[in-house]
């Protein structure tokens, strides 16, 4: 059977779908250890990363059924949702790698902002900071340091802030998470047209006169 054929097809599929539903349970994953270990307790992070990996992982389980199968119905139904995320992923990504440092700056103090007091305390606990960033608020800067219980406060005259601490790895770490997706994005692409491919083959096991 050559590679193009639909034992070749269904392989790539299923193997495709494995890879995605690995990726999936990764997520979930890394999200649980972060809750367990006390790295961040804030439900909206990690159930935003728990639904990304359950979504992802929902969907490699369909395509894999669909493909282990040639179920024309889930085939489809993964091709348009594939294609979804395919574009959502590339806007995302291109817009990581396209942000300078004052988009992230605006993007920090709106995240700051709407951070719960606990999230904060343990955002600067963990990076060893205090407060976010102090140029254009002093006074809600000095609020921030004087409830800030960071280590770097007893050892030092001052801390560094939390947002002078991430912006010095933001830019590489966008760069790296826009790389990364946008690669990842074209993966997908693939997935659509292996799913595509494999939808419009007929199994050489079924009925040769069977309408597909």
């Amino acid at each position: 059977m050559v590679c193009g054929g639909f034992t070749c097809s269904k392989n790539a599929l299923c193997a495709l779908n494995v890879v995605y539903m690995l990726v999936g349970l990764l997520l979930i994953g890394v999200a649980a250890w972060g809750k367990s270990f006390g790295i961040v307790s804030s439900i909206e992070i990690i159930g935003g990363v728990i639904a990304v990996g359950v979504f992802l992982l929902l969907i490699a389980i369909v395509g894999l059924i669909g493909a282990v199968s040639h179920h024309q119905v889930m085939l489809f139904i993964y091709m348009v949702v594939l294609i979804l995320i395919f574009i959502f992923q590339l806007v995302v990504s291109c817009s990581c790698l396209a942000m300078n440092r004052s988009q992230q700056e605006h993007f920090l103090n709106n995240t700051w902002t709407h951070l719960g007091n606990v999230t904060r305390r343990e955002l600067e606990k963990n990076l060893n900071c205090c407060g976010l960033l102090n140029t254009t608020n002093s006074k809600e800067f000095n609020e921030e340091y004087a409830f800030c219980d960071a280590d770097c406060k007893h050892q030092h005259p001052a801390c560094e802030t939390c947002g002078d601490k991430m912006l010095n790895h933001a830019g590489e770490a966008l760069k790296i998470l826009g790389g990364v997706g946008l690669f990842f994005s074209f993966t997908e692409i693939l997935g659509v047209w292996l799913a595509f491919r494999y939808r419009n083959q007929k199994d050489p096991r079924a009925n040769p006169s069977a309408f597909l």
